[in-house]
């Protein structure tokens, strides 16, 4: 198959998801191309098979903000002409449904019909799609669609119960290349991070407020009470001056690491004791995965399509959103004895593996045929 790809070339969720299927999807003998408006982070190495169009806006002095769902549609016009399309997949239902749907309508005026695919990722849906500006449109996009999926079951019952959906909504589960994720720690880094041996807690993620990232400083605080620990900060976004701030209050800025946005996260990861997650919304948790698959447990709020993920007392613990001391209890729990932990570090792993790259692709393969098949029209 020839394969569409729009997404958000970023370090988020949906951007990783999307690059990581379409690397996969070329190594299994499929043309992808990818469409957005920069080279997307995951998207690191060369295959005879992956290509990359850039979405370039023009900035008139007459557009207070440029149009780039206009650019997008006509670079995935464009695209699906010459490249000869079999199928559109795109990530995130803001704006990229809509402007494949646009998209779709001038390919009709050339006699050309794609199916176009959109996968729902989390706040498309439960934050920025609720938004009455947006929703008509977000609305009329996924009814558009010849394809919807969702990466699970809490984020396709919150899609149904915030918009007029008449679409059959598919749950593919976010996934995990246990080929990149299940390294060996490398010992010099983990110490110069815990040069006593200390147990290492890390936190992931894009520091806004939906993340409750000042909950992972208060639960640090509470760990480091009971347990000689360190904690490292991985990413970047408004909240981080306030966690910065909050940790000299709290007189701990010694023990915490705040290390930006960074590529390898496995690499840091696979030094890691436990993963906590204390977001009030999460779709489906693909940070989380990705501790898990490098043998770190997890300690999460129940919120969103967690419980999907996190199996309570296998590879971490959830609590309500907000209860930092039932946090902070799961995770001296699990820290405070050695051969627990190992426990919790191989329920991790196990758990991971259910989510491998390799038993997730072929439902996108076999899902892709289905939506060609359906979606055929009479020339």
């Amino acid at each position: 198959m020839k394969i569409g790809i729009v997404c958000y070339p970023t370090f988020g969720g949906s951007g990783v998801v999307a690059t990581e299927l379409g690397k996969a999807l070329a190594d299994n003998g499929h043309q992808v191309h990818f469409i957005t408006y920069r080279q997307p982070a995951r998207l690191d190495f060369f295959s005879a098979n992956l290509f990359y169009h850039e979405v370039s806006v023009s900035n008139y002095p007459l557009f207070d903000y440029p149009p780039y769902e206009l650019a997008l549609a006509s670079k995935l016009v464009d695209v699906v002409r010459f490249e000869k399309l079999d199928l559109l997949h795109v990530h995130y239902a803001i704006p990229h449904a809509s402007a494949a749907f646009m998209a779709k309508q001038i390919l009709a005026t050339y006699g050309i019909h794609v199916p176009v695919v959109t996968t729902l990722h989390g706040t498309d849906i439960t934050l920025v799609g609720k938004d009455p500006t947006y929703k008509p449109v977000v609305t009329f996009s996924i009814n558009q669609s010849d394809g919807v999926t969702a990466v699970s079951e809490n984020l396709k019952e919150d899609t149904y119960k915030h918009f007029d959906i008449c679409k059959d909504i598919k749950v593919i589960p976010n996934f995990i290349d246990m080929s990149r994720f299940s390294l060996k720690a490398k010992d010099h880094f983990k110490i110069a991070i815990a040069p006593n041996n200390e147990r290492i807690i890390i936190h992931t993620s894009n520091f806004r407020k939906v993340k409750r990232t000042q909950d992972v400083i208060h639960i640090f605080k509470k760990i480091q009470q009971e347990i000689p620990s360190k904690l490292l900060m991985v990413g970047d976004g408004p909240d981080r001056v306030y966690c910065e701030q909050l940790c000299r209050d709290l007189e701990i800025s010694e023990n915490v690491r705040f290390l930006g946005k960074q590529d390898a996260v496995e690499e840091i990861l696979s030094v890691s004791d436990l993963f906590i997650m204390p977001s009030e919304s999460e779709s489906f948790g693909l940070a989380a995965l990705e501790a898990m698959a490098c043998k770190v447990p997890v300690i999460t709020s129940n919120a969103g399509g967690l419980p999907e993920l996190n199996v309570n007392g296998v590879t971490g613990y959830m609590d309500n959103v907000g209860d930092i001391d039932a946090m902070a209890e799961h995770s001296i729990y699990i820290l405070k004895d050695d051969e627990r932990l190992a426990q919790f570090k191989e329920g991790a792993l196990k758990r991971a593996h259910e989510f491998d790259l390799g038993l997730i692709l072929p439902i996108y393969e076999e899902y892709y045929r289905e939506v060609i098949d359906g979606s055929k029209v009479q020339p």
